[in-house]
């Protein structure tokens, strides 16, 4: 077919650069996944999900949410997850992705500044770019210079609502963002602070609420909690006050015209966030690991990071893919990172740990790893 001979000849480049992706089947002793806890395979999530179809949960919703698609296990979702956050509100998306980018697109408005951090997520600068506030970057995990974008834009003649955009846990780097200072730029500029918790919820803060629940004023934040992850399940949920759950139902498009989340997924989010509130040996069985972790591949060059995500930085991309094959060829899930999903010259191998590898495992990992150095 002609027409797609332009996006042969760019798959082409990608092949050349090593930056070609494909799709296969997991094998091998998972170092890549973002099941932190364990939870996916959960015999409580499958009672939970058993449970639900006995009562008549439908496995799908049938509409959107405006239409047909509102269901009692949505909203009850929606008021247990907001209790167990602690914010007022909340409102569940099918995926991460899509709450982040309709959270952009529709919040900040014409004449705001959105500041975000240099290694947000993708699905936030997808929504900046169908959004109408102007955007900036700020340097990573540096309070002062998002700081200094406000001051900047308000002396430009700026007077609409900044936005601080941040995640709490990266995601390619396992750093956490300096959130404290954060909010208080936030409170000193009158600003909103949006905190993506993606790989912390379920695993970090007081029984696993994210960094968030760590700050004391929350009135003008707005976080963002990935079902997928920690939790074991799918979906996203937005927490903040009553206004960004109603702009969101009337004005955002994402959520306007999508097909609502299954049902029983949701019955299963619910079942998840009890687990992580019931259950607190997983977090500290996963801190365990991470310490381990740290340890035994210290020698290999991985830094330490203080979380499960554990990147060891190649740079150069062919490199990083053999070694990430030929770990895979060994019987180990490392998956290898490449632009534009981390800066160019930063390829790593990200090592995530979770519930689903032991001891044992990781020293395995280490020794095979350090012999292919």
């Amino acid at each position: 077919m002609a027409t797609l001979d332009p996006h042969r000849t760019d798959l082409a480049a990608l092949r050349a650069r090593d930056r070609l992706r494909s799709l296969r089947p997991r094998t091998g002793v998972d170092f890549s996944s973002n099941d932190y806890l364990g939870l996916a395979q959960s015999p409580r999530l499958r009672a939970a999900v058993a449970d639900a179809l006995a009562r008549g949960v439908p496995v799908g919703s049938g509409g959107s949410r405006l239409l047909r698609g509102n269901c009692d296990e949505h909203e009850a979702l929606e008021d247990e997850a907001a209790r167990f956050f602690g914010s007022e509100a909340a409102l569940v998306f099918a995926s991460g992705f899509a709450a982040n980018t309709t959270l952009f697109a529709t919040l900040p408005q014409t004449g705001d500044l959105v500041v975000h951090d240099a290694l947000i997520h993708a699905s936030a600068h997808e929504g900046m770019r169908l959004g109408r506030a102007t955007c900036v970057s700020a340097a990573h995990n540096d309070a002062d210079a998002a700081e200094d974008k406000i001051r900047d834009w308000r002396r430009r003649g700026g007077t609409g609502t900044p936005w601080i955009a941040v995640e709490s846990l990266y995601s390619m780097d396992g750093d956490r963002a300096p959130l404290a200072a954060l909010a208080v730029v936030a409170e000193r500029h009158d600003a909103v602070l949006l905190i993506d918790e993606a790989h912390a919820t379920g695993v970090l803060g007081p029984d696993g609420r994210g960094l968030t629940a760590e700050l004391a004023d929350r009135a003008s934040i707005i976080t963002l909690h990935t079902a997928g992850k920690a939790l074991g399940c799918e979906g996203a949920l937005l927490c903040g006050p009553p206004t960004m759950r109603d702009f969101l139902v009337n004005r955002g498009r994402g959520f306007i015209f999508s097909t609502a989340p299954s049902p029983l997924m949701a019955s299963a989010v619910r079942e998840s966030l009890r687990i992580v509130a019931d259950e607190p040996a997983r977090r500290d069985r996963l801190r365990q690991l991470v310490a381990f972790a740290e340890r035994k591949l210290a020698p290999c060059g991985v830094a330490p990071s203080g979380s499960q995500i554990l990147p060891l930085v190649i740079g150069d991309d062919a490199a990083t893919m053999r070694l990430a094959s030929a770990l895979q060829a060994a019987g180990f899930d490392v998956r290898g990172i490449r632009p534009p999903t981390v800066p160019v010259g930063t390829s790593r191998l990200r090592i995530s740990l979770t519930l689903n590898v032991t001891d044992a495992d990781i020293t395995a990992l280490a020794d095979t790893l350090e012999s292919l150095q």
